[in-house]
């Protein structure tokens, strides 16, 4: 190796050398090992120690700052297309290039939980030897879930992820706690084999414990916390071989059993998966509550929005799905009577690989029409990156509370990664904090008032999330069959699912 780095040719003493400013630095490079002559011997270790004291300063070939946001890009790192695959060459550089821009170029490397040094040890081997493309895309999977980043994952790869299978049981899941229950079905989803009922809890799929499938795929699911986990493993947990499969349920205090047809996967549709209210963006529950849901927002309308709540005592903003638009500023000013902080980032430094900086504290400026009554922000696991950005800024407004469940975890812009044998990854590409500095990354917006489903509000319609919110701004001594008819008055109840065959 010393003799390689002396083959590329002579590293010039430096004129105008590039340092560390030490003013509001974040995370400092980890450059210890340029001096274990142990490990490196003494001539490479002195080779690579002059080449990083005469580094200059400025622009870099391999990497680039998104100009205005400071997110890494990674412009000339090759996808290799057109390999043949196993090449365990390629395999083990796929891995040496996503340890690198981790070690240097992740913003969250001091919150990821792992070793990071054992991690490429371990999947050295791993990597190398796996014998065709689905298993190097199976371990470049796990190693990329192995930071912990909801954003991070090989998302052109996700059908060898497991369960695989070009089959699913056509219901929708969500976690309760543990548990995987079927939740109000799917529009236009074809019938399977046998019945299920909102609120089944599915035990056990094809004899395999669902605890237990659990645990086996953990892995392999890049998310950043076991909410975000959960969340995804539910769209996932029934896929496998078209046919029938044997379901075990656990329906009230009965335990059945029951063979379900597995029909064809349908395209995917994000907004199914939100746990927001159906049709407009705006609409008003009562005389005193306004709701706002983020799915269906416009940001040149948000004035407009504020300027149908005036009046009502309070204006639920639900963040239980992903932004249609970018409301940050254009609805936080409209909710804050004074400059208001509400986040700061960490961005990288292409003079100092590995040292990350921290902005100032952006702030929500007051802009008319201001809203003056009580704001609730309501999220759970679907709440993620712009999402969870949006609700930091609006829990900026006075008295702001935010109720629901843990977040998914992941913000800031992702930087793209591109991977051998034409693949690619993604990372949070810049640090997410609150303007005191206590991250975001794989702890989420933290709720103040926690509120989770349950199974019987499941099985009966109800969404006991958005129920807090109204008891919030009405008062205590609301009745609960009053806080449930105003926001269930103007939707049909959803239909009972039936999975027999027509």
């Amino acid at each position: 190796m010393a003799r390689w780095i002396k083959a590329l040719g002579p590293v010039a003493r430096c004129s105008r050398c590039a340092q560390i400013d030490e003013d509001e630095l974040a995370l400092r490079p980890n450059l210890g090992w340029l001096a274990d002559t142990h490990a490196l011997g003494n001539e490479l270790s002195e080779g690579l120690q002059w080449i990083h004291a005469n580094r200059k300063p400025g622009a870099q070939f391999y990497v680039a700052l998104t100009p205005g946001i400071g997110n890494p890009i990674f412009k000339h790192e090759r996808s290799y297309k057109g390999i043949q695959l196993p090449d365990s060459g390629y395999q083990l550089l796929a891995l040496y290039r996503f340890w690198n821009i981790v070690e240097y170029w992740y913003p969250d490397r001091n919150l990821i939980g792992e070793d990071w040094d054992k991690v490429l040890a371990a999947f050295i081997p791993r990597l190398t030897q796996a014998k065709n493309r689905a298993a190097y895309q199976l371990q470049l999977m796990a190693l990329v879930a192995s930071i912990h980043d909801t954003h991070a994952n090989l998302w052109r790869s996700l059908s060898i992820r497991p369960p695989v299978g070009s089959c699913e049981l056509p219901v929708t899941l969500r976690f309760v706690g543990d548990q995987a229950v079927v939740t109000p079905y799917m529009p236009g989803m074809p019938a399977g084999g046998a019945q299920l009922e909102i609120g089944d809890v599915i035990t056990a799929i094809d004899g395999s414990a669902v605890s237990s499938l659990v645990e086996e795929w953990t892995p392999f699911y890049a998310d950043s916390n076991q909410a975000a986990r959960l969340r995804d493993m539910a769209k996932y947990l029934t896929r496998g071989p078209c046919g029938d499969a044997v379901v075990a349920v656990r329906r009230g205090e009965r335990h059945i059993r029951l063979r379900v047809k597995r029909v064809p996967i349908m395209g995917e549709d994000p907004a199914l998966a939100f746990h927001d209210l159906p049709d407009p963006a705006f609409r008003l529950l009562s005389p005193k509550v306004a709701y706002l849901k983020l799915s269906a927002v416009k940001a040149n309308k948000a004035a407009d929005y504020v300027d149908r709540a005036s009046g009502t005592k309070g204006l639920i903003i639900d963040a239980r799905n992903y932004p249609s638009d970018f409301m940050v500023f254009a609805l936080g000013s409209l909710l804050v009577d004074q400059p208001a902080p509400f986040a700061r980032f960490t961005v990288g430094d292409l003079s100092n690989p590995g040292a990350f900086h921290w902005t100032p504290p952006l702030l929500l400026r007051p802009k008319k029409p201001h809203y003056a009554g009580k704001v609730v922000i309501l999220v759970d696991a679907v709440t993620q990156s712009q999402a969870e950005y949006t609700a930091m800024a609006l829990r900026a407004a006075p008295g702001a509370i935010v109720v629901g469940g843990t977040t998914a975890g992941a913000d800031g812009n992702v930087s793209r990664i591109p991977l051998p044998g034409g693949l690619s990854t993604m990372i949070s590409g810049i640090g997410v904090f609150y303007p005191d500095k206590r991250p975001t990354q794989r702890i989420g917006i933290v709720p103040d008032i926690t509120v989770e489903p349950t199974i019987a509000a499941i099985r009966a319609g109800r969404d006991p999330v958005l129920e807090e919110a109204l008891r919030l701004i009405l008062g205590a001594k609301t009745s609960a069959s009053e806080i449930e008819h105003l926001y269930r008055r103007r939707h049909r109840e959803p239909p009972a699912i039936d999975t027999r065959g027509r």
